[in-house]
Parts: structure tokens; sequence; C-alpha cells
């Protein structure tokens, strides 16, 4: 288990920072269903379905990646209350504009990449927190990273399942408002229930804070010597822009033409984030006894290739909520093992750096995974897109086994602080 856990000497932040995290995931599940079935009803274009996703995820990305040394800086905690406080403001925007009739697509679009550049780094500085909180709570690593897991699909399952009734009885601008509300939550648990805490100690790696630019390198040259990371980090890229095109579009399309609408899409999205939910549950309390190599690839396979031939071959709906059901549990087992690995590997001083770079680059096709998706659709048609996009899937969760340093996360061997950082090139 890494970091210390300074002043937090209880529960009490785990809880509050589970909370603030479902809250969070939770508003943005409402926005994820409410905007881009927004925009596919108001042109019936899937290309612009998928670049509305584009827009919010590229700033997310970048704002990701760049906002790591402010959290290793300013803190954690601190950089959550910057951002969430703001980002209530502008996502505001959308019901306030659409209740005066002005929400045009650029104004959408213009809100939606502010909204992915605050998020990036709020999200991240959240997730950032999760080793103290263990640390505070004298629980396992693999068990914190859990729970996490489990409260990430716990707020999924909630917003997917609330999202679409919420469209249907407000309309998506007005279902925003939740948003908002949602994200005043998650202020509230973070701002009363993590204590402040003293800005992150520079001592342990001297060379690890020097410029802006530096610490950026710092963790780059960490994470790109680390193969075990290289080889997750190289595998979720794929896959996760494979996602987006499954949520942003994919979904969408398919609850649309199979008349099932809106209602469609957050029960499409519910029922696997909710049986999600229960892996996650499930490998919180055994985690830390499971065989990390096995989890980790019977789950990659399972929640990728069923679910979306599941769709794409047309499943009486009984065999198809089945399918994402498994491949819902399945998911659930991913998060303990993948947090586990990046947190006992990353130097805490360079954790916000590490992560966040890890993140960004894991994100980093979710920007054109909208677009892609959309333009598969409109070339190829949306049953044989959804077969290339699960055939894809299924390869690229097999990709990184066939290197050997990859499967050395097995060992679950964790790095100790006293390690250095690998030397830094001048950049």
């Amino acid at each position: 288990m890494r970091g210390a856990a300074g002043p937090l000497t209880s529960r009490k932040p785990l809880v509050a920072l589970m909370t603030a995290q479902a809250m969070s995931i939770a508003g943005t599940r409402f926005s994820t269903v409410a905007i881009p079935w927004y925009v596919l009803t108001t042109t019936n274009d899937p290309v612009l379905t998928g670049m509305v996703a584009l827009v919010e995820m590229l700033p997310l990305v970048i704002a990701r990646a760049l906002g790591g040394p402010l959290i290793d800086r300013l803190g954690a905690r601190t950089v959550s209350l910057l951002c969430d406080p703001v980002s209530i403001v502008v996502v505001a925007l959308i019901p306030l504009l659409g209740s005066w009739n002005l929400l045009s697509l650029p104004a959408l679009f213009a809100i939606v990449g502010v909204l992915g550049a605050l998020r990036g780094p709020s999200d991240q500085a959240k997730y950032s927190l999760t080793p103290d909180v263990a640390a505070a709570a004298g629980m396992p690593l693999e068990r914190a990273t859990g729970i996490g897991g489990a409260v990430e699909r716990l707020g999924s399952v909630a917003g997917a399942a609330v999202a679409g009734t919420l469209v249907v009885l407000f309309g998506a601008p007005m279902t925003l408002a939740f948003t908002a509300a949602a994200l005043a939550v998650a202020v509230g648990c973070m701002a009363f229930g993590i204590p402040a805490t003293p800005r992150p100690p520079r001592s342990q790696h001297p060379q690890a804070f020097r410029g802006y630019r530096d610490d950026l390198a710092a963790g780059w040259r960490f994470l790109s010597n680390d193969p075990v990371l290289v080889g997750i980090t190289m595998m979720l890229a794929v896959t996760n822009l494979l996602d987006q095109a499954y949520v942003s579009v994919l979904v969408p399309v398919w609850a649309q033409h199979s008349g099932y609408g809106a209602q469609g899409v957050g029960v499409v999205l519910a029922v696997f984030a909710g049986f999600s939910f229960i892996g996650s549950a499930t490998a919180a309390a055994l985690a830390d006894k499971l065989p990390r190599l096995m989890v980790f690839g019977v789950a990659f396979f399972l929640m990728g290739l069923p679910r979306f031939l599941a769709l794409g071959l047309n499943l009486p709906t009984v065999t198809l909520f089945s399918v994402l059901a498994i491949s819902g549990l399945a998911s659930g087992f991913l998060s303990p093992v993948l947090g586990a690995v990046l947190f006992e590997r990353t130097p805490a001083d360079l954790r916000g750096r590490v992560t966040s770079l890890n993140a960004a680059l894991c994100w980093s096709g979710i920007p054109f995974g909208g677009i892609i998706g959309g333009a598969m659709v409109a070339t190829i048609g949306l049953t044989p897109a959804l077969l290339v996009a699960g055939v894809t899937y299924a390869g690229a969760t097999m990709l990184a086994f066939g290197r050997r340093r990859f499967r050395d996360f097995a060992a679950g061997a964790p790095l100790t602080d006293a390690e250095p950082v690998p030397p830094l090139s001048d950049v």
C-alpha cells in the first residue's frame, strides 16, 4: 500500500471521496446520455453525434495530461475544489439557454468543450487521493481501488437508469440541471469530508520538481520506462476509443433504429453498469487474493466482444440483457487490478503526474471514438460497424499479452518510495 495517510485518521475521508466520485460520475452519465441524444434527434446525423464527444473529450484528455503537475504541487483536494464549482456554473448554462430557446449547436459544443477541460484534472485529482484514504482506513490498496470501481459503476448505473427518463420527462437540455446538482453534492463532500493537507513533499525525489515542463518530463520518463504501465496504456487507448464509439454513437443509433428511444440507451448502459457494480463489489472483497493476470485477461475479453455482438446480431431482449450482464460483471474485476498496479508502481510524489499522463494516454483515443463510430455507421451501416468494433476490441485485449515483461504485473511487487526517479533528459 502506497502513500502516507498524513492527517487522515479514519474512514470518513474514504466515504467522502467515494460519495464525491459517485455523484460526479452520475452527473456525467446524465450528460453522456442527454447530449448525444439531443444532437442525434436534432440533426439525425451520426457524424455530428460523434463530433460532440470529440469536442468534450479532446480538451479533457489534454487538460488531464497537463494537470498532473498541478495535482502534485497544489494537492489533489485543492485542484478538485477549484474545478468543480466552475463546472457547475458552466453546465447550468445548457438548461438556461435551452429554456430561452438559445441553445444552438455551436453554443452547445463550446460549453461541452469547457466542461471537458474542467472535468479532466478534477476527476484525476479525486482518483489520485485513493492511496491516502486507503492508508487512513487501514485498507489494502486492491480493496480501496475495488471500492472505487464499485462506486464508479454505482454512479454509472444510477445515472444511466435515471438519465433516459429525465430526457423523456424534461428534455435533453433540462437534464443537465441534474448534472449541476450532482456536482454540487460532490463539491460538498470534497470540501467537508476530505481534510486539507500540507502541500506535497518534494524531498524524496529532488529532480521531480523543477519547472512545469520538467515536472511533466519526470512523469513521462517514469511512465515510459515501465513496461507494465506501457502495455496497459496501449491496450486501454484502443479499447477506450471503441467504448466511446459504443456509448456515444453505436448504442444511440441502435436505440433509435430499434424503436427503444432514449430510454433504451439508458437501459442498455444501466444493465451493463449495474452488473459491473456487482462485479466491482465482489472484486473489492477478493481482489487481493485473486490471480491478477488471469482475472485481467478473462475479464477484459468478456467485457468487450460479447456486448458488441449482442447489439450487432439483434439478439432477443432477454439474451441481449444476459450478455450485457456477463460483460458488466466481468468489467467490474478490472478496476482493482489496474488501480493497484498503477499506484503500487508509482512513487507518491510523482503520483499526480504519472497517473494523469497514464489516464490521458489511455483516453487519447476517446475524443475520436464518436467520430469513428459515426463514420462507420454512415459508411458501412450499424450492424457491420458493431461487428468490426467488437472484433477489434477482442484483438486489442489480447495484444499486450504477447509481451513477456507486461506479465510482470502478476507478481504485484510494488516499488518503494526510496527508489529513484529514472534520469531526466533535457527538454
